[in-house]
């Protein structure tokens, strides 16, 4: 008796095998491919903005951490809100027509919870769509209320002016404006030299009226002294009138004592008895 199995039986068995693995292969792989694409994360000082694939419409912000979502229907993407610098260039006109050159520096985050809003109006492009445009209108704006003299004199008030124009043009687009500062102001250089001649002037015009003060102080000095030598020579002309009016006296008594009915010594008035 013959054992061999016929051939195409153990073909149909092996083909049934393999069909069998195969599919729970595909299986296996897409249910892997769907728990990925189920769970994403959000990462620290990030929001993320949940959208639709089809069409595109907002579906609400998620937190940081591991997310889930529908595989397939729903994206997030991640927006930044965490602090960030901005520095820009900007040249503006003075009140008196100068031109100024400046840099600003600018610190602002994303409003969290409006992380989505402005992701949907603007993107991810929202310094250069919003944040450098605004700068340059603020610094423009403000910068024309001062003249070029002034914008060194009074820094900090056109720095604090700038930064109130900012926050209130970049809230309202979900902006916050955290830290303001101006790194440098330019002028031309007929302007540089005008400062400088101008500080020079005012530096003679102080040393010379110090040099006026310092003299009026040694003059009134002077005749402080002046007024003391001639009472001390007034004061010495009497001591030695009165001095010599006495000696005369002294020279002219006959040493007799006038007389007296009391008994007491008679007081002797020499100026009585001065020529």
């Amino acid at each position: 008796m013959q054992n061999d199995i016929p051939i195409d039986s153990l073909r149909d068995s092996l083909r049934r095998i393999l069909g069998g693995g195969l599919s729970s292969l595909v299986l296996i792989v897409v249910l892997l491919v769907l728990l990925f694409n189920c769970f994403q994360v959000v990462g620290a000082g990030e929001r993320g903005v949940v959208f639709s694939k089809f069409g595109g419409i907002q579906q609400g912000v998620r937190g940081e951490g591991l997310q889930l979502k529908i595989p397939f229907i729903q994206q997030i993407i991640p927006v930044d809100v965490r602090i960030q610098k901005a520095e820009t260039d900007s040249s503006a006109s003075s009140k008196d027509l100068q031109t100024v050159d400046s840099r600003i520096a600018l610190n602002y985050h994303i409003a969290p919870e409006l992380a989505a809003q402005i992701y949907q109006e603007v993107g991810v492009m929202y310094k250069e769509r919003l944040i450098d445009p605004s700068v340059q209108e603020a610094v423009k704006a403000v910068t024309a209320q001062f003249t070029a003299e002034e914008l060194i004199t009074r820094r900090a008030e056109v720095s604090v002016n700038i930064k109130e124009m900012l926050t209130e043009r970049l809230v309202s687009r979900h902006i916050v404006v955290d830290e303001f500062n101006i790194v440098d102001f330019s002028f031309s250089p007929v302007f540089n030299d005008a400062i400088e001649a101008k500080q020079k002037a005012e530096q003679d015009a102080l040393r010379a009226q110090r040099d006026l003060e310092r003299i009026k102080i040694e003059a009134e000095q002077k005749v402080t002294e002046a007024q003391a030598e001639a009472e001390s020579q007034r004061l010495q002309r009497e001591t030695i009138t009165d001095t010599i009016l006495q000696l005369r006296a002294i020279e002219k008594w006959d040493g007799v004592l006038p007389q007296v009915t009391s008994g007491a010594v008679p007081f002797i008035d020499l100026k009585s008895v001065s020529p």
